[in-house]
């Protein structure tokens, strides 16, 4: 079974209450509070994205993390990628001399074939459209995926 790691899936959601506020800055402690999602791992995930630039902070009074860009413009791929590290389904799909079979497999250019789709699919699917129920429009064939599996 293929699956985003857990950490990627809070991410998502933390990001997700970020656009659902719209109203400036939100603090780690109310996102984690919104998302339902331990202070100590909001904080660490709002750092990684922070890094990535996907969430801006802001230290003070006033201070807390908001989107960097419009959530129809953050994409899906780029959170997990801030989280996960580059997506790819093999090794192999990520760097040259990482695996030990590489000298004499001939799946390399095959399961970047894969992986590119996947990306591709993944980077198809904007925060906006996650933070949209599966049954409105907006979400690019997703919803008919879904439906017919």
């Amino acid at each position: 079974m293929l699956r985003i790691g857990k950490l990627s899936d809070y991410a998502i959601l933390l990001m997700v209450e970020l656009q659902k506020a719209r109203q400036g800055m939100l603090s780690a402690h109310s996102l984690s509070e919104r998302a339902h999602v331990e202070l100590p791992t909001a904080s660490k995930l709002l750092k990684l994205l922070a890094q990535a630039g996907l969430v801006n902070s802001s230290r003070g009074i006033n201070g807390g993390y908001a989107l960097a860009r419009p959530a129809s413009g953050i994409n899906v791929a780029e959170i997990i990628a801030a989280i996960e590290g580059p997506i790819a389904m093999t090794e192999c799909g990520v760097d040259v001399g990482i695996c030990s079979q590489e000298s004499h497999c001939s799946m390399r250019g095959n399961w970047q074939r894969i992986s590119s789709v996947i990306v591709g699919a993944l980077e198809e699917v904007s925060l906006a459209d996650m933070a949209r129920p599966i049954g409105t429009p907006g979400i690019h064939g997703l919803r008919i995926a879904l439906e017919n599996s």
